[in-house]
């Protein structure tokens, strides 16, 4: 089983003219309503592909905090670990341009207040992996104490985390960085992070006790290394519609591949095809018909 722990929002994704900068105007053309949060949509996508999954967060007593619940559960992913409390459930505000860019507002609501006397227990114990993600630690620092101590307890850990916690700086993520097996910044994060560029980023975080980074390039693909190989994976051709939750597909797509037991670079590759696939649509879970499987053998990127 591979568990998700991160913040859960609720996406309403507004696609306009153009993102307004300061003093600007623009128009909304559509509006769209999806479950989000960057865990939780890898894990969406582990569960859309056959993955057994689950998930540790927290809601609101609210109506998208129903939502998002009702939404992980027709997707088959087990919710007892996600926790229901008084206040706002999370919510985050997305703007697409008609070129796939993106700005986002988010309302973290009860997301950061997950203590870990909270949590479901029996789910970390039966997680081959716990995939971790982000909080905003805007309302305090209970999810993210907890999760240093998940990452103690949990079998395996992956990290991919965003840039609330680069912000953070190294410091404070060292106790979840020595105890993850596969790191999954992308390229700003990891360099703004470690203060140098990507690949020589790497090498720190593997002298940290990571076990494999896989650093996601945007347009240029992907670089991946456990200290003795260096892999780079080009990206596969897409007509991007929509780029929000690329990089939770390439987490999905490479997570997946990994507890196939895929070599790094089957596992880059299918990172990389999973989310060329994912941006040709709109939001973070269209996973429907995209079959890593299927197109294992066609992966030449």
């Amino acid at each position: 089983m591979i568990t998700g722990f991160g913040a859960l929002n609720l996406d309403k994704i507004y696609l306009v003219d153009k993102i307004p900068q300061k003093d600007e105007e623009g128009y909304v053309i559509d509006l769209q309503i999806h479950a989000g949060g960057s865990a939780a949509n890898t894990i969406a996508g582990l569960a859309e592909f056959g993955v057994d999954t689950a998930f540790i967060g927290k809601v609101g007593s609210d109506e998208e905090g129903r939502h998002l619940i009702e939404d992980f559960e027709k997707r088959g992913v087990r919710t007892d670990g996600i926790i229901r409390s008084e206040g706002r459930s999370g919510v985050a505000m997305i703007f697409v341009d008609q070129e796939g860019n993106r700005a986002i507002l988010v309302d973290p609501g009860v997301n950061d207040t997950i203590k870990f006397e909270e949590i479901n227990i029996e789910i970390v114990e039966k997680s081959k992996i716990i995939h971790m993600t982000s909080f905003i630690c805007k309302n305090g620092l209970d999810s993210f104490n907890s999760q240093k101590i998940v990452a103690e307890k949990a079998e395996s850990i992956s990290f991919d985390p965003g840039m609330p916690y680069v912000e953070r700086g190294l410091n404070d993520l060292k106790p979840i960085l020595k105890n993850t097996t596969i790191f999954l910044p992308n390229r700003k994060e990891i360099e703004m992070l470690m203060g140098t560029e990507y690949k020589e980023a790497c090498k720190i975080a593997i002298d940290l006790g990571v076990e494999v980074v896989a650093v996601k390039l945007g347009a240029e693909g992907c670089y991946v290394t456990d200290g003795k190989r260096e892999i780079y994976v080009k990206p596969f051709p897409s007509k991007v519609v929509d780029t929000t939750g690329a990089g939770d597909a390439f987490n999905a797509g490479f997570l997946y591949a990994w507890i196939k037991g895929k070599d790094l670079e089957e596992c880059a590759k299918t990172g990389n095809y999973v989310a060329s696939k994912l941006i040709e649509r709109i939001g973070a879970r269209a996973y429907e018909g995209i079959d890593p499987d299927r197109n294992l053998s066609k992966l030449d990127g």
